[in-house]
Formats: structure tokens, sequence, C-alpha cells
């Protein structure tokens, strides 16, 4: 399943666009710092971490081989794009990779380029749907039946619907892949992550991979039933929620692991929105001075993949949880991802409707 942003569809892009226009347009209201944080932006400058935009992800982990050997590392998405670079790198420094997969084609040659450059490298393939909670599930069992510790989970795959779908189980298929398959992935893995961390001494991580664009979703427009079944559908729309439910996911996640003492965290990072070949195609429709400036805000997928891995195997990030990283940093996001109520009212939303597909009795 190709991650979106390595695929991300025009409309995505025009909108993105729209965006930067306007906040150039109203630049004088803009904070001294939120200046700066663009300008460091574009020059790639590192910040508290010492790593910034233009940071790669063999950059970022390039002092993380002694430390990740022997670490077992599941990555959705893992097939094309930003997550076949996740796991090029993260199997680069000694991590076992597990690839769930949908096509098993693509992630057989994804496992191909990966040893050919570290042959060494353990990855197995695994068939899973993630739009479907079923597939999920028949996954986690099989994944659990070999018996492998877990130490990180990558929930990195993602979809982008231009028209409404719906999935297997009758839900629309952006939210029920980006956000519910991805839900019950990490429900089911869980407490092989808290045993593992516990045996082992090591911390586990979790990774909800999401996007800026989570800050485009209004809080009137946030319905749990409505992401279900819209009514008007909206591709970009329902692509900004599932982003947002992946960080409130994330919050409430991080509270629970907390308050049981557990030695597992979980956290969300925007990656950036990587260069494609969609650019290039619309040069003449999008004008030139806008795509001089769109060129320079696009990231290479090894850029891209950055964050994910520096978050995922970082010693930097130890015992941080609950948060949300942009640029291999600690990042702000917007009100409505950090409404602790709303994030416990989406997880008990959420297990509810999964506990009651699956025929299994809610706790």
């Amino acid at each position: 399943m190709d991650y979106c942003y390595h695929k991300v569809h025009e409309s995505l892009i025009y909108t993105w666009f729209s965006t930067i226009a306007s906040v150039l347009q109203f630049k004088k209201i803009l904070s001294c710092d939120l200046m700066k944080a663009i300008i460091n932006y574009l020059a790639g400058l590192a910040g508290p971490s010492g790593y910034g935009s233009k940071s790669t992800a063999d950059q970022v982990t390039q002092h993380s081989s002694s430390s990740s050997s022997h670490l077992t590392a599941i990555i959705t998405g893992a097939t094309s794009g930003i997550g076949a670079e996740t796991a090029r790198v993260l199997a680069k420094r000694g991590v076992r990779i597990i690839i769930p997969a949908r096509n098993l084609k693509k992630a057989a040659l994804v496992k191909e380029n990966i040893i050919k450059e570290t042959p060494e490298a353990e990855i197995t393939l695994l068939e899973i749907d993630l739009s479907s909670f079923a597939s999920v599930k028949r996954f986690c069992t099989e994944f659990l039946s070999l018996g492998l510790p877990l130490h990180i989970l990558i929930n990195n795959a993602g979809k982008f619907s231009q028209k409404l779908e719906f999935s297997e189980d009758k839900i629309e298929m952006t939210f029920a892949t980006n956000y519910l398959g991805h839900f019950l992935l990490t429900e089911m893995l869980l407490e092989k992550m808290v045993e593992t961390a516990a045996e082992t001494g090591i911390e586990g991580r979790i990774v909800n991979v999401s996007s800026v664009i989570h800050n485009w979703v209004k809080r009137n427009n946030f319905s749990f039933y409505h992401m279900l079944n819209p009514n008007n559908y909206n591709g970009t729309r329902a692509y900004s929620q599932s982003k947002l439910a992946n960080i409130l996911h994330a919050k409430e996640l991080a509270r629970q692991l907390k308050e049981r003492k557990a030695n597992v965290t979980i956290n969300a990072v925007h990656p950036g929105i990587v260069k494609t070949g969609i650019i290039r195609d619309h040069k003449g429709i999008i004008t030139e001075s806008l795509y001089f400036v769109a060129s320079k805000l696009l990231k290479s997928t090894s850029q891209g993949a950055a964050t994910t891995c520096y978050v995922a195997l970082s010693q930097q990030t130890e015992g941080m949880s609950g948060k949300y990283f942009s640029d291999c940093n600690e990042s702000h996001s917007s009100s409505l991802a950090n409404d602790e109520a709303e994030a416990h009212k989406l997880w008990k939303l959420t297990r509810s409707l999964i506990r009651r597909r699956l025929q299994q009795p809610v706790a």
C-alpha cells in the first residue's frame, strides 16, 4: 500500500499551495517564531535535535546501528515511497523488518532491493489489507504465531481517495485505512510490545505517520459517525480528518501507557510533502513562480522518511510520548489535536466500533 505523500493527489497539492499563498499574503501577522521556523525549513537549518528539513533518514540514524541491532519493527506501507525508504534504512541499521503488504509481489521487490544493499538483513513479508478488520486480525495472529519480539511499530501506510469508496466493513475507505486499520493493528500488538519491553529493558516505540494537514480540520466537522459514512464526500477533508485521528490516537494511547507504567511510547510525525512527478506535470498550470516555491518546499523520499526513522531509533526521543514531530524536531499540533477529552472520546468510540464489528465483548 503506497504512502500517499509519495503519490499525493493534485487537489491536495493545490490546497497546500493555496495555504502557502495565504500565509505569505498575511505574513505581517506572523509571529517572529513562525517566520523563523519557515526560514529554517527553507534553509534546512538544524533544530534542537541537530537535524532539520533537509536531513535524510540515513543521516539521522547513522549513530543508531549498535543500539538498533536485534530490534524487530513492523512497518506498514513499506512497498514504496517513504515506507520503503524507512524499511531500507532501519534494515541497514540492523533492525529485523516485518512488512505487512496487500501486494506481496511489490513487497518482494522491496525486500530484494534491501538485501542487495544489506545482505544480512532479516525481512519477513506477511499479507494484510489495512482497510479490513478481518485482514488486520489475521495478520496479527500470523505475526504473533512467529514468536518474535516487537520493539517498533510504524503505522505509515496511507490512502488518499478522490472519490467516495467503502471498505468491506462498509466504512469510508480513507478513514478505514489510515486510522481504523492502524488503531486495530496497534491494539492487537500492544501487549506484545509491552511484554517485549519488559523482558528486554528496551523501550518500545510506536510511530503514527500523520500530516500537517490535520490543522485544517475544524471541530464542528470532526464527527466520528460522519467520518464512517460521510454525506458530502471531499477527499482532502477525509484525508485531513484521518490524519487528525492518528494524532489523537497517539495522545490518548500515550496517556494510557504512562498510566500503566509501560515502557512503550507512541508519537505522531509529519514527514513533509515528498517530490513526485505530479508537480512537474502541472508546472505550466500552476505558474513558474509557484512551481519554484513548491520545489523548495518539497522533500526527497529519504528526507521524508527522516522524521519517522529519527523518532523510531534516536536516543534523543527516549521517554518522549504523545508528542508531534516535524523535521526531526518536536513541533506544535492543532488545538483540536491536543484536546485530551476529544482524544479519549475518539478512542472509546473506535474501540467500541471495532469490538462490535469483530463480535467481541467491550470491556
